[in-house]
């Protein structure tokens, strides 16, 4: 397990009766992966996760860690309402043939850090596979302080990175100042991610990278490389994209960029809904504008009879 580069955070495409269309996962994973990512991240926000039932994640990990063939890592985020249900997770996970696990706080319920350290010790601990923290008090009223991600760090050797979506990047800093080179960081929200190498991190789990993989790669590659110049041109250009990744309606809108762009479609589950109306009409003139001044470096088409959006 290599924590390093630009993995996609996925989304899971449904059919038209929203079942999950894992042939179309398939194809779009190995896009993606051609196209230059360096790991799949599965089951996280961006993926839905709160919308599928267990059995429904299980087969999810299974078919992906099929279609990937050891290209590169899958990791499966876990996330739950119980403890109990997210070790459970986590294991099915390692049985799964899954490389690393990225772990989020329990949903709905906001502990103290004494229920919040024993909760990620209990799935951290639960099987052998490298662990990514997901730090995103935004979405989630879980913060994960410096001091408290390096006291996990000491208690956890299989705790190897930190995906940090606190929207400031001052976080990045602040963690390696007191961790050191012992884990990994990587930038968790969209827009901050030229900043967020900056400041040392090494990864981006990214959203838009769904729709624009190859474009993606090459950001992370040229403000990781230190060309300062070439890196905020083509942020500049991909910016208005990437900040959908940053408001509560990003999934719809990411998979809304996927329609677009012909890899994938605009289906979700209840109670979220596809965009309607004017909100629709504003952001399909901002991908269409985007698209219209499209850099030269453009990922590679997605190959022939993967077509999404036809119902199956």
């Amino acid at each position: 397990m290599q924590w390093t580069g630009v993995m996609p955070a996925l989304t899971t495409p449904f059919d038209a009766k929203l079942q999950v269309d894992h042939d179309f996962l398939a194809a779009h994973m190995r896009w993606m992966l051609d196209n230059g990512c360096s790991g799949l991240v599965l089951l996280g926000s961006l993926g839905e996760a709160a919308t599928l039932t267990s059995a429904e994640k299980e087969s999810i990990m299974r078919h992906a860690v099929r279609a990937v063939c050891d290209r590169a890592p899958v990791v499966a985020a876990i996330s739950a309402l119980a403890t109990e249900e997210a070790i459970a997770l986590a294991k099915a996970a390692a049985d799964a043939g899954c490389s690393g696990l990225m772990v989020l706080p329990p949903y709905v319920y906001r502990g103290d850090w004494r229920e919040m350290s024993t909760y990620m010790s209990a799935v951290i601990r639960a099987t052998p596979l490298p662990c990514m923290l997901y730090n995103n008090p935004v979405s989630y009223g879980t913060d994960f302080l410096p001091s408290q991600i390096a006291e996990l760090a000491q208690q956890l050797p299989n705790l190897a990175a930190v995906k940090e979506s606190s929207t400031d990047v001052r976080r990045v800093t602040a963690v390696r100042e007191v961790c050191g080179d012992r884990l990994k960081i990587f930038v968790g929200v969209d827009d901050a991610i030229v900043e967020g190498i900056a400041a040392g991190a090494v990864g981006w789990i990214a959203g838009l990278v769904n729709a624009l993989p190859r474009e993606s790669v090459e950001l992370f590659q040229l403000a990781a490389q230190g060309k300062s110049k070439e890196a905020f041109a083509l942020y500049q250009w991909f910016l208005p994209l990437l900040r959908m990744d940053t408001v509560p309606k990003f999934i719809q809108l990411i998979k809304l960029v996927q329609q677009e762009l012909g890899v994938g479609n605009a289906r979700v589950r209840g109670p979220r809904l596809p965009l309607a109306g004017e909100e629709l009409e504003q952001n399909l003139a901002m991908i269409r504008a985007a698209m219209c001044s499209r850099p030269a470096v453009r990922s590679t088409p997605m190959p022939a009879g993967t077509a999404p959006g036809k119902e199956r």
